[in-house]
């Protein structure tokens, strides 16, 4: 779809603004820097880890869907999600983001 932003440029600048806020941030996989989906891997430091996979609706409007309604999951669930998703999509990207109380989740706002 025309117009869209590569997906390689959109994964930098997520780094970045994670990065300026403080939040360690890591491209734990690369996937085709064109098109290819993203899954961020929120490491909420003392809680848990939520996993959030990047989709675009009917339109072609980017959303983003949490695996299991959003709840905090052992990091081996979460990682068994990844690897299934990456052996079905090779073009799959991969971010893991650590966390803190009060940091800016882009995908629901100030954690807590």
């Amino acid at each position: 779809m025309p117009g869209r932003l590569p997906t390689g440029l959109w994964v930098t600048a997520h780094v970045a603004r994670c990065s300026s806020q403080g939040m360690p941030v890591v491209v734990v996989r690369r996937g085709d820097p064109h098109r290819g989906v993203v899954i961020v891997k929120q490491h909420r430091v003392g809680a848990g880890f939520r996993v959030v996979t990047q989709a675009r609706d009917l339109d072609g409007k980017l959303t983003w869907q949490p695996l299991q309604d959003g709840a905090l999951l052992p990091e081996a669930e979460a990682d068994e999600f990844i690897e299934r998703q990456v052996a079905f999509d090779p073009d799959l990207w991969v971010i893991e983001i650590e966390m803190r109380a009060g940091d800016e989740d882009y995908f629901q706002g100030p954690v807590v």
